[in-house]
């Protein structure tokens, strides 16, 4: 499917992968495409997570190392990846168990830095931008998808750009 994806003319890649309508046999089956963009917060969400950079152990690794490689094409920071739907399940159950405090108690600015964590913004005054509400609510936003996605039996696929 990728590599029909990629090499046919005409729509974005993401549409030819993930298209609306899928035909079986005579009856079309509609299904919404749904997306999780956590702007530039993911590499904060994954350190907040594993408690590394790059790295972290499974199931919470899963922003950077989770699922399996999709073809050859870099996206921005690797190629895209795709997480299958037992997985997602397990994802899901681990980041249920996650509370916002926890998340703030791993939210240590100084080390952030230190790790380079992109945008690497950590060393601002928190007085003036609410970084640690900004890893939330992208988290949040992540956390709903990644539950929409366990409770109807799907993977997903992961590209950081």
């Amino acid at each position: 499917m990728y590599e029909a994806a990629r090499s046919t003319g005409g729509g974005s890649w993401f549409s030819k992968m993930f298209g609306k309508k899928e035909l079986h046999g005579d009856v079309e089956i509609s299904r919404p495409v749904e997306e999780a963009d956590l702007d530039k917060a993911w590499h904060a969400i994954h350190y907040l997570l594993t408690g590394t950079a790059w790295e972290g152990e499974p199931p919470l690794n899963f922003l950077l190392r989770g699922g399996s490689e999709i073809g050859d094409i870099d996206v921005g920071y690797g190629t895209a990846r795709a997480v299958d739907a037992s997985a997602v399940k397990e994802i899901n159950a681990a980041l249920a168990e996650l509370s916002e405090e926890t998340l703030k108690n791993r939210f240590i600015p100084a080390e952030m830095m230190e790790l380079q964590i992109y945008p690497e913004i950590w060393d601002r005054n928190p007085e003036e931008e609410d970084l640690f509400g900004y890893c939330i609510e992208n988290f949040s936003d992540l956390k709903g998808f990644v539950g929409r996605a366990a409770e109807n039996g799907l993977g997903i696929v992961i590209s950081i750009q």
